[in-house]
């Protein structure tokens, strides 16, 4: 059965490499790539031949069995009509989407879960992405055991450069010819990830301390896909490598738009990596606050979204009425003069030009702005460009005021003069007191690291929200993780004085903050790799997330409901299950288990000329949360069962706790779930039915269910939305 059957479904079996294809006289300019399933058994290349082989740019073992070739339009469509063709794609470009953040999830050295997950010793975390700056102390192996036996990978580095830690480094990048990052991305979420302890990390200074990824003792595979930009068939023959290199988790910070699972080059190959027993922890996508914005959505991804921790890089403009605005910003100097200055707002310069808001150089080029605060509106170019433009018309420091669709959500960014980044609605206080009088004053007020905002977590404003486009009866994202100015290594020095020149030298130790939900997915990988490490025998990836899911946090540090960047709570479309908390994850009572002959009629159907594959209800499928839809089509009411396994002491009891949503009840049976031994399986059924109390527009609305015993809380969220 598993991926035999699932390919079985899709018509793909068996292809190995081919050096020859088809006649070839077209010109190379016409060509593209294409991503091409197959099945060989049905002749499929009977008709292609002599195909020069620079034409075949990857072939897939392991991810379905197929090929990426560079064809013209007219050799793609006359495959169509031959035996055993299952489809050609033309391929897509893809978008790449701590010292504190470890502490922030309750990880302390030589104390609870970390330690007794030895901190992801021996599992194998394979990383998508930019590559690697292999020098930086963040790889150092001091300390690690050589890799598992298991490991069949290579180095494309020289012998020095791949050690204990990074194990295995492979390049699949046209445009480059090593695993070497020269962008930043992959060297990030890789020692997000397992990055080992390295003292002193900062960024000028600032969030000072003992960095380290989420499981430092965890080895690293690096797969390098983007480089200007991350191409699908590079990213599907870095999988096809990875799951038979032999990872246990596969991190992507990389995604597309919402699309059909069985054209979405991700999913597919996740799905071959589940098979495996390969976690694939995966970034939602930064097109938030609006609904239907994620990507990466097939259920057996862990699709993870973004959230704030509790650590500011605070900087406050006062202002000349001494009312006190706190925002944030990287670069915090000590001579700042704490007198007031002129304060302006660039938008009032010239009203003619609908750009100068935004403060870009070609608006600013002959405005003087000496001695002046500048305050800047956040669009069309980036705040650091927004404050080289300023300092250049002679302005001594900026105010960056963040757009309505950010409202509160704030960033640490590293600008080249003193400046702070303050959210929407204080942006609006600073621009009514410029208006309230002829001399506004101000100045800026640098605090330093401030540690303890008891609002954390907060959803980003940027982290994608579901519904899910693809699969609307599954609830995405999964998971919230740290994602908002996270303090990990860098390749090159980001110091922005422009008198100070990057070089390796200066990079050597360091480091970078910046935010995605592209940040936010390795910590989820790390937590994976710890929780593989503490259960090597027993878990699933589905089980490793359910367990991750059902144990989440749903309140922030004050304890009050997870909030979105307005301050209000979030709905479960953004937070999913609720913000990571590791140590109850690896202990979560009970699991929904998943196998992948499972998801095969709940989830996949393709009509491809060989088979059609009935579908059922998404909701039926044993998954840790639920999303149903209802219209006025629909019955009132639908059942769905669940299965539960005990991880538990073998003999326990759980009792449901139900909140239902409005509008909608919620029956479970049964009430009780007695186990008499460990790993036992248990079913219950939930009945959902619409009540006529419910209006005729769009809605959405949730509540969830709990099993609670003496130990445990085992939690799972219900989205509803109402059409």
């Amino acid at each position: 059965m598993g991926l035999k059957h699932f390919l079985t479904l899709i018509c793909i079996l068996n292809l190995h490499l081919l050096h020859t294809f088809a006649d070839d006289s077209t010109n190379t300019s016409t060509l593209e790539t294409y991503i091409i399933h197959v099945d060989i058994n049905l002749g499929f290349f009977a008709r292609f031949k002599d195909l020069e082989s620079y034409r075949i740019v990857y072939s897939y073992r392991n991810v379905f069995k197929g090929f990426a070739a560079r064809l013209s339009a007219d050799e793609a469509k006359a495959m169509e009509n031959n035996p055993g063709f299952i489809s050609a794609e033309p391929e897509m470009k893809l978008d790449m989407d701590t010292t504190h953040s470890p502490n922030f999830l309750g990880l302390n050295q030589n104390t609870g879960f970390w330690q007794h997950s030895n901190y992801g010793k021996s599992v194998i975390i394979g990383v998508v992405d930019t590559g690697v700056f292999p020098s930086h102390p963040s790889f150092n192996d001091e300390g690690m055991p050589p890799p598992p036996t298991k490991w069949k990978g290579k180095c494309d580095f020289n012998q020095t450069a791949c050690n204990n830690k990074i194990i295995g480094a492979r390049y699949f990048d046209s445009f480059d010819d090593s695993p070497l990052d020269d962008h930043g991305h992959g060297t990030h979420t890789a020692s997000t990830a397992a990055g080992s302890f390295v003292a002193g990390a900062n960024v000028f200074g600032n969030a000072n301390g003992t960095a380290s990824g989420i499981a430092p003792m965890a080895h690293l595979a690096i797969y390098k896909v983007c480089s200007f930009f991350c191409l699908e068939s590079s990213i599907l023959a870095a999988m096809d490598a990875a799951i038979e290199d032999g990872v246990d988790i596969l991190s992507l910070s990389i995604g597309l738009g919402s699309r059909d699972f069985y054209r979405d080059s991700i999913a597919l190959g996740a799905f071959s990596a589940m098979e495996k027993g390969i976690l694939v922890s995966c970034s939602a996508g930064n097109r938030g606050p609006v609904n239907f914005s994620t990507h990466n959505e097939a259920p057996w991804i862990l699709t993870v979204g973004a959230s704030t921790i509790d650590r500011k890089i605070r900087a406050t403009a006062l202002l000349g009425n001494n009312e006190s605005i706190n925002g944030e910003t990287l670069f915090q100097p000590s001579d700042f003069p704490s007198t007031l200055l002129p304060l302006v707002y660039a938008g009032s310069l010239n009203t003619r030009d609908p750009e100068i808001q935004y403060c870009t150089r070609a608006s600013l080029d002959k405005t003087d702005l000496r001695g002046m605060i500048v305050v800047c509106e956040l669009g069309l170019v980036t705040g650091v460009s927004k404050g080289v433009a300023v300092k250049n018309a002679g302005g001594v420091a900026m105010i960056l005021v963040y757009s309505q669709l950010y409202a509160n959500m704030t960033f640490s960014d590293p600008h080249v003069l003193p400046a702070t980044d303050v959210g929407y609605a204080d942006g609006l206080k600073i621009k009514t007191y410029i208006n309230s009088t002829t001399t506004p004053m101000a100045t800026i007020l640098f605090k330093g690291t401030i540690i303890g905002d008891d609002r954390a977590p907060v959803v980003a404003a940027f982290s994608s929200r579901g519904p899910s486009r693809a699969s609307s009866g599954i609830l995405k994202p999964d998971i919230i993780g740290p994602g908002v100015n996270i303090l990990a290594a860098w390749p090159v020095s980001v110091e922005n004085n422009t008198n100070t020149k990057a070089t390796f030298n200066i990079a050597y130790k360091s480091t970078n903050i910046i935010y995605g939900t592209s940040m936010a997915c390795p910590h989820l990988s790390g937590v994976a790799a710890l929780l593989k490490s503490a259960h090597p025998d027993h878990w699933s990836p589905a089980a490793i997330k359910s367990a991750i899911m059902t144990t989440a946090d749903v309140v922030n540090l004050a304890q009050n409901p997870i909030e979105d960047e307005r301050f209000v709570p979030a709905a479960l479309f953004a937070t999913g299950s609720g913000h990571v908390n590791p140590s109850r994850a690896s202990d979560p009572g009970l699991i929904y288990d998943l196998k992948s002959e499972d998801y095969v009629g709940s989830i996949l159907q393709r009509k491809v000329g060989c088979s059609v594959e009935s579908r059922i209800a998404e909701a039926q499928l044993n998954y840790p949360s639920f999303a149903i839809s209802f219209d006025r089509l629909q019955p009132i009411s639908q059942t769905y069962a669940r299965s539960v396994t005990n991880v538990d002491e073998p003999v326990s009891s759980y009792v449901v706790e139900i909140v239902p949503p409005p509008g909608i009840g919620v029956l479970v049976e049964p009430t009780t779930l007695d186990f008499t031994e460990a790993n036992q399986i248990l079913q219950y059924q939930v009945t959902f039915t619409r009540l006529e109390s419910t209006t005729n527009t769009t809605v959405y609305t949730q509540g969830y269910l709990k099993w609670n015993s003496d130990k445990y809380s085992v939690r799972t969220p219900i989205a509803v939305t109402l059409l």
